[in-house]
């Protein structure tokens, strides 16, 4: 159940559903009405997740960032704090930023000793359907996890729109939709690795994962959002039983 709600402006979050009954997951949905964000909004997405509790976040589309005025930005603020016990899932859809866009993505997660986090963010640069390419424009990622206080995992990206790293081999190598997936478990291990290898594959990308600091960390690199998120999912329903002790259970609003 949701013990605490509030809102500010048009991001809200909407009632909790329980699909899975007794002792699963509780689903959320965190809805923004407009769809886009353009130059000044700031975003921000702050999560607790009491002891002991199972929940699961999504959304119901993709977020557009729009092209920027001139020297205008926009953010988007994820922090998530994971008590001791409990397990929080954020599997959002993707992320689109047109041609132009200035925007900047971070996640901070802050973990308990017993604590479980699994999430995955999926970003595509410019429009690949409409032949738009991401030749202007700029985006920063961030990615933090701390776990008793101490930090875990950090990395950082800065992709300029044109830059030679969305064109080399060690960058995105020509492809526009990137995405990493994570499991933050006391329990990941290189079994859980081992597994998701054997059965999951993407056909037209590239999918890889692996184990780093005790957190098992799968990436995706491709030319479709639509794999991107075909592959995570696939990798989520091998994963879920591992780390939530519960066979994946989709939320509706996926297959709205």
């Amino acid at each position: 159940m949701i013990a605490r709600s509030e809102h500010e402006g048009p991001l809200r979050v909407q009632r909790a559903f329980q699909p899975e009954g007794e002792g699963g997951a509780c689903h959320v949905y965190v809805l923004h009405p407009p769809g886009g964000v353009v130059s000044g909004d700031a975003l921000l997405v702050d999560v607790q997740c009491e002891r002991d509790a199972r929940a699961l976040l999504t959304a119901p589309g993709a977020t557009k960032f729009y092209r920027a005025r001139s020297e205008g930005s926009a953010s988007l603020d994820q922090r998530f704090e994971v008590e001791d016990g409990a397990v929080l899932e954020w599997l959002p859809p993707e992320a689109i930023l047109f041609d132009g866009a200035n925007t900047r993505i971070r996640t901070h997660v802050e973990l308990a000793a017993n604590a479980t986090y699994a999430g995955w963010e999926i970003v595509c640069l410019g429009r690949p359907a409409c032949d738009e390419a991401f030749e202007s424009g700029e985006l920063h990622t961030e990615l933090r996890i701390r776990r008793g206080g101490a930090l875990a995992y950090f990395e950082r990206g800065r992709f300029g729109g044109g830059n030679a790293v969305l064109h080399e081999a060690w960058g995105l190598f020509g492809q526009p939709v990137f995405g990493t997936l994570l499991i933050a478990s006391p329990q990941a291990s290189q079994a859980w690795v081992e597994r998701v290898r054997e059965t999951v594959t993407a056909e037209l990308g590239t999918f890889a994962v692996t184990l780093v600091s005790g957190i098992l960390i799968a990436r995706y690199l491709g030319g479709s959002t639509r794999e991107a998120r075909a592959t995570f999912e696939d990798a989520y329903r091998v994963l879920r039983p591992l780390y939530a002790e519960r066979d994946a259970v989709h939320p509706r609003i996926w297959s709205t």
